[in-house]
């Protein structure tokens, strides 16, 4: 189990794990983070998204398609959740948590009565086939396209959020609203359509994901969780922050899972233990 070779496949393994938890992360850091709404709803956009994207996938055997379906009505829902309900309550913590809480106990039913509760997973077809050889198993491409999406997604929300006008004004309207309406900014509009693109996220981050793993009533507490201590890890609102959270704890998860069985829930908060006593603000995050 120590061997060169199992640690570099259980690595890649890990990778691929990362790239959906960044997916679910960065959408969640980023309205957690900037906004400082606690979504407890984000896994159940994720297991949403999933769902839709499977079947999707089954009619067409097409990924792009899945993955656009997933996210699109995974928005829509969050568009309605954010201006319906939300904004009502913008600032109010208690309430917020509390709405988000029964959303995703809404959301998790329905699912399980239109998709029934078996295990599901994305459509052959919709599957990139095949893989490369390492050593005496095979490590499959769509694991690596999974890797390559989330870092491309990552590369194209830094950019936004650090070099576009969008993100400036992401980062003004958090620190100091007033101002940023003095200038004829609506900033609720623009937390709003931030709110869609980060549940957006989850909801593509969901299809990628079935591809990976089964997906099963249940399931979006246990992403739930693990984006929490991710964002907790690298620091709320910040892109880089996700990605390396994202890595360390699946990788941490991974590596757990083949040596210490055991233990491996409790290795999975382990790192956030620490991150909390010594460094509060998480990795890459920034006082308020």
């Amino acid at each position: 189990m120590f061997e060169p070779l199992f640690i570099l496949q259980q690595t890649l393994y890990g990778l691929s794990l990362a790239s959906v938890l960044f997916l679910i992360a960065s959408g969640l850091t980023l309205v957690f983070g900037l906004m400082r709404i606690v979504n407890m709803a984000h896994g159940a956009f994720f297991i949403l998204g999933a769902y839709v994207g499977i079947k999707v996938s089954e009619i067409t055997g097409n990924f792009v398609l899945a993955v656009l379906a997933g996210a699109l009505v995974v928005a829509v829902v969050a568009f309605i959740t954010d201006f319906g309900l939300l904004r009502w309550m913008r600032g109010q913590e208690l309430p917020e948590v509390l709405l988000t809480i029964g959303l995703a106990f809404i959301i998790a039913d329905m699912c399980l009565a239109l998709f029934t509760g078996e295990p599901q997973g994305l459509a052959g077809a919709a599957r990139l086939e095949g893989g490369f050889e390492l050593g005496l198993v095979t490590f499959p491409w769509y694991r690596v396209l999974v890797i390559a999406i989330a870092i491309a997604i990552g590369i194209a929300l830094a950019l936004i959020q650090n070099k576009t006008r969008v993100g400036a004004i992401l980062r003004a309207g958090v620190d100091d609203r007033e101002t940023i309406a003095a200038h004829g900014i609506n900033i609720r509009w623009v937390f709003t359509w931030m709110f869609v693109a980060g549940a957006a996220l989850a909801g593509a981050g969901g299809v990628i994901g079935a591809g990976l793993d089964s997906v099963i009533p249940g399931v979006h507490w246990e992403y739930l969780v693990r984006a929490l201590v991710v964002i907790i890890v690298g620091g709320l609102g910040s892109i880089a922050g996700a990605a390396v959270g994202a890595v360390l704890i699946a990788l941490i998860s991974v590596f757990a899972r083949v040596w210490a069985p055991d233990i491996a829930y409790f290795t999975l908060f382990l790192p956030m233990a620490l991150i909390l006593i010594f460094r509060p603000t998480g990795l890459f995050g920034r006082k308020a």
